[in-house]
């Protein structure tokens, strides 16, 4: 019989690098929730039911009543950020939620207020941060930030930690010589490498103390050898990237059906506008090809055009995100999707999404930290493929292609929970119920 997962007793703390839009609407909405004030609405981990063994035997139990997870009053929340507003202060300023709805939580919002934050202008360019730590090195940094943790974890009497980076799309790098390795990356937080980001630092800090780290922007991060191998080191789970919330999400429930039904598309042009801080940072060109990055590699990697360059060699495929202070967290999106079917007769999809990117994201906030939580106490540690349904750019092992279908990926994610309580994993193949019949016949 396989161990199963230790029990999620004690209290879970969940810091987060970046009180901004999204960490406060995740954090007013579960206190919200706890005080009977709305639903979860979005959140898996409380709202999803997941099937058990055959269709016959109805068993349709909620997740969280199928796996051992934290109950949302045993959370406790903290963070850092750039600037000093209590989470109350800075929901109010995000205008995501109702003036009612934060008056309502309140007190338990004003009670958090940030730590000094890891800052580093070269990575986003647009910001001047003003709550910001000071220190000679990034090894200093990385201590400071260890130090912050482990004064949280004592002040709020925790039991288990785990960290979701909420923080700012960081500027476009890619892996150098600096990130190849464990020791090459210690000895570059110690000569202030200036290829080592800020969110490195989190990682850094959250893997060594072995707390579980999920990363929800698209910048490089725990996504690199030196981290990878730290993980394994301390026997940590990490995940990333992206959190995939808004056209994003369309492109992977839509591209995933068009290819089923071997429909080519000849081109996908996507726009955005938001208003929110990060918009602002997306204003800036080295941020934004790092989220440009992220967003073109889901239709690749669902089309596989390199397979079918019949239906999809042609296609091109253009990303736009513009910055439009009148829309505030309020994020729209357009696409305009040129497709063709039979005998290459032509047609059209156009999709208008008018989304809320910080409510899409914020129940992505909830379950990674539950699930994550659940991967350490399950004893699993590295890459957390698993939980690729929530990012849009999957950290998966090296050479392995992401999967970005959202339905695949709901089937490993559902599968994997099925993996981890002893139940039989479900293929979908179902001969044996006409098996049974015929042989009842």
């Amino acid at each position: 019989m396989k161990n199963l997962p230790q029990k999620a007793d004690g209290t879970l703390g969940i810091l987060i690098p970046g009180l901004g839009a999204v960490a406060t609407t995740f954090i007013a909405g579960v206190e919200a929730v706890k005080k009977g004030l709305a639903q979860p609405f979005g959140s898996l981990t409380q709202m999803s039911n997941i099937r058990l063994g055959k269709r016959t035997e109805n068993r349709f139990p909620k997740i969280k009543e199928f796996v051992p997870l934290a109950e949302l009053d045993q959370i406790k929340f903290g963070g850092w950020d750039l600037y000093s507003d209590n989470v109350y202060e800075a929901a109010s300023k995000a205008r995501v939620l109702e003036p009612a709805l934060l008056q309502a939580v309140k007190p338990e919002l004003e009670a958090i207020k940030p730590m000094k934050a890891v800052f580093d202008k070269s990575f986003v360019a647009n910001l001047d941060g003003t709550n910001v730590k000071q220190a000679t090195t990034k090894y200093d940094l990385a201590e400071a930030v260890m130090n912050d943790i482990e004064n949280f974890k004592d002040a709020n009497d925790c039991d288990r930690i785990v960290m979701v980076w909420c923080g700012s799309t960081e500027k476009y790098i890619e892996a150098g010589d600096v990130h190849s390795s464990l020791e090459k990356f210690e000895k570059g937080l110690h000569s202030n490498d200036p290829e080592i980001s800020p969110s490195m630092i989190y990682a850094y800090a959250a893997l060594k103390l072995g707390i579980p780290f999920a990363n929800g922007a698209p910048n490089l991060t725990c996504d690199i050898d030196a981290l990878l191998e730290l993980a394994k080191e301390t026997e940590t789970p990490i995940g990333g990237k992206d959190f995939k919330t808004g056209q994003t999400l369309m492109k992977t429930i839509l591209a995933p059906g068009l290819a089923a039904r071997a429909l080519g598309i000849r081109g996908w042009f996507s726009s955005n506008i938001l208003g929110n801080r990060d918009g602002l940072v997306l204003d800036h060109p080295d941020n934004f090809k790092t989220k440009e990055v992220s967003k073109l590699s889901v239709l690749e990697d669902i089309l596989q055009p390199d397979i079918n360059p019949e239906l999809y060699g042609d296609l091109y495929h253009k990303v736009r995100i513009n910055y439009y202070p009148p829309h505030g967290d309020n994020k729209e999106s357009w696409d305009n999707i040129d497709i063709f079917g039979w005998l290459g007769y032509q047609m059209q999809i156009k999709i208008n999404f008018l989304c809320r990117d910080s409510i899409l994201a914020a129940p992505i906030v909830l379950d990674l930290a539950l699930f994550i939580d659940l991967a350490k106490r399950s004893g699993m540690y590295g890459i957390q493929e698993w939980l690729s349904f929530y990012f849009k750019s999957p950290q998966t092992a090296p050479g392995l292609r992401p999967e970005h279908d959202i339905f695949k990926q709901l089937i490993k994610l559902q599968n994997t929970l099925r993996h981890l309580m002893g139940e039989d994993l479900i293929t979908h193949l179902g001969l044996d119920y006409y098996q049974e019949l015929i042989e009842a016949l």
